[in-house]
């Protein structure tokens, strides 16, 4: 495309208008509001990526990952590594749109500077230019007064040529109007010739003034050019160097295996290869001869007077009672007894020499004494045999006695 040049396309008709040379400054100034608008972005880009790689560098040292072992933790703390690099170089890339900021605008100053030289020159001429129209305008009108009042001063002489007495004086007007009408010309002539010097001195400044602002139009358009594609290329690369540095992220990660981290875990970590043996029952009630026999004493002899009761060891006993750790009571046993682990006590002090005959599966023995603490409770004594309407999965049955109903808590009967 051919290039179009500005100092043959701004023009106008009238000498003292200025138009032409108006349009090209305020292209000029257009130009540096777009340099000061490319720095503004370039600033908030700059803070951006600052703001951006100082959080990415503050991440990665806060991220924990010390719990981690093995290849997993490696991989992590690679991730963390490769992180703050990408954070770092985020930090140095802000600086360089710093840098480029400077640049515009010490550019933007230089063209200021010159184009203040060049309308400071051009302010003259046109003054002076407009100056010298202004009285070349006034010696114009001038000499058209002059060149009339001299021809009429000339009609008139020539009117009164028949008196003698005003033919005279008719005369003597005539040629001294002829005479300002002559130097009228002159004047005007000569404000013709200063015009014309103005004229082409203003056209040749013009002229160059065009050139200069076209090469600073030119040279503003490159630098912005410029500007915008290193700034384009300062991304471009970042976005490779960062897919690098993640590239090797990836590398460390492709060495993670689950066998080899869960190796590791057991054998740095092991505590034993075989399960705890069983725990054997030991009665307390079994003398050194019987210990681990199983047998019980007889009631005769050394025996201790508190026995067990028969139906806590039989293994219907064992179920129910396994069957009501899943519910506890809120209420604790009135006995002064304290339960075994199981949250069961012996029942003392039964003299039935067997277990108690249940009608059927609603009916249950007391293992310890309650005393009702509402109206809604039924109080009931160990050892009586009571028989369950509800069971209720708060933990509290519905049981009846000897015609009597109330609410008793589950854990304190059971079954044989």
């Amino acid at each position: 495309m051919a290039p179009l040049m500005f100092r043959d396309a701004f023009w106008g008709p009238d000498l003292t208008g200025h138009a032409g040379y108006h349009a090209l400054t305020q292209r000029l100034r257009d130009g540096r509001q777009m340099c000061k608008d490319v720095e503004e972005l370039l600033k908030m880009r700059a803070a951006a990526e600052e703001k951006y790689g100082k959080e990415l560098v503050a991440i990665a040292r806060k991220a924990g990952g010390h719990t981690e072992i093995c290849t997993l933790r490696a991989s992590f703390e690679e991730l963390k590594t490769q992180l703050e690099s990408i954070g770092n170089q985020h930090v140095e890339l802000s600086e360089a749109l710093r840098e480029e900021v400077k640049r515009i605008e010490a550019f933007r100053e230089r063209q200021k500077e010159q184009r203040k030289k060049f309308e400071s020159i051009m302010e003259k001429i046109q003054k002076n230019k407009v100056s010298l129209f202004k009285k070349t305008t006034e010696s114009k009108k001038n000499y058209e007064q002059r060149c009339r009042e001299a021809d009429e001063a000339e009609q008139g002489a020539e009117r009164n040529a028949t008196s003698v007495k005003h033919a005279e004086k008719a005369q003597l007007r005539a040629k001294h109007c002829r005479q300002a009408a002559t130097q009228a010309e002159k004047q005007y002539l000569g404000s013709i010739l200063q015009l014309e010097g103005a004229r082409r001195d203003w056209e040749e400044t013009h002229r160059s003034t065009c050139e200069v602002f076209q090469q600073m139009e030119g040279d503003r358009i490159s630098q912005l050019r410029c500007a915008l594609w290193d700034h384009c290329n300062h991304f471009s690369g970042q976005c490779v160097r960062d897919d690098e540095l993640y590239e090797n992220v990836r590398k460390v990660l492709e060495e993670c295996d689950v066998t080899k981290d869960n190796n590791h875990f057991i054998e740095t970590k092991q505590t034993g290869t075989h399960p705890p043996d069983p725990v054997i029952f030991e009665s307390y009630y079994q003398t050194d001869g019987n210990r681990g026999t199983g047998e019980l004493p007889g009631a005769g002899g050394d025996a201790p007077s508190r026995c067990s009761h028969p139906f806590l060891s039989s293994p219907a006993a064992a179920a129910n009672r396994n069957s009501l750790h899943t519910s506890q009571p809120i209420v604790t046993p009135d006995s002064d007894d304290e339960p075994y682990e199981d949250g069961y006590e012996l029942v003392r002090d039964l003299q039935s020499p067997t277990t108690p005959v249940l009608a059927d599966e609603d009916s249950y023995i007391v293992l310890f004494d309650f005393n009702a603490q509402t109206e809604e409770d039924l109080t009931v004594s160990r050892g009586d045999v009571i028989r369950a309407l509800d069971r209720g999965e708060d933990g509290w049955w519905l049981m009846e006695k000897n015609g009597l109903t109330g609410l008793v808590p589950g854990n304190y009967v059971g079954r044989p």
